[in-house]
């Protein structure tokens, strides 16, 4: 096995370069989809839990770049 893919939002977002907050407004808006970039651990609470968001950085990279370059793209136009 190559490791572990799966970070928190705090280490997602600095190898990201932008901020837990936007992270989370990408994953909230379907921009980042469930299963490939992003799942929840309830790192064994009991319900009711509030699941924390694991991050797959690598593909959450492809996202975020092509994401933040449209949206580059279009307030350049």
């Amino acid at each position: 096995m190559l490791g572990d893919v799966w970070s928190s939002s705090e280490l997602t977002a600095y190898s990201l370069g932008i901020t837990e907050v936007k992270l989370s407004y990408l994953r909230e808006n379907g921009i980042l989809k469930p299963g490939i970039h992003w799942r929840s651990s309830p790192s064994g609470q009991k319900k009711p839990w509030n699941p924390k968001a694991l991050y797959n950085t690598k593909k959450c990279r492809i996202i975020v770049n092509k994401y933040y370059l449209e949206e580059n793209d279009s307030i350049a136009a």
